[in-house]
């Protein structure tokens, strides 16, 4: 059987912070929750195709945001998720 490759701690907590962001999806109304679901797969599929996998300050930083939008987004009081695109 061949071995899986262990990760690294900052790929862990990538990967628990966007099973959070699913699980959260979940709670919501179904509609809600698969525009959430579609907006958090995009950002982080972008981010995985355009960060430098050896950039760990940004990694941390994206991680921090991450984790504050997360949070916010449990709040009860929250409707929704917006995101905003600045042409670069």
């Amino acid at each position: 059987m061949a071995s899986r490759r262990r990760l690294s701690g900052i790929q862990r907590q990538v990967l628990a912070l966007y099973r959070g962001f699913l699980r959260t999806a979940r709670l919501r109304a179904p509609e809600e929750g698969r525009r959430i679901e579609s907006v958090v797969s995009a950002e982080f599929r972008e981010n995985a195709r355009n960060v430098d996998h050896k950039n760990f300050v940004y990694i941390e930083y994206l991680l921090r945001r991450g984790k504050r939008q997360l949070d916010q987004l449990k709040n009860p009081d929250i409707t929704g998720l917006s995101t905003l695109e600045v042409n670069k």
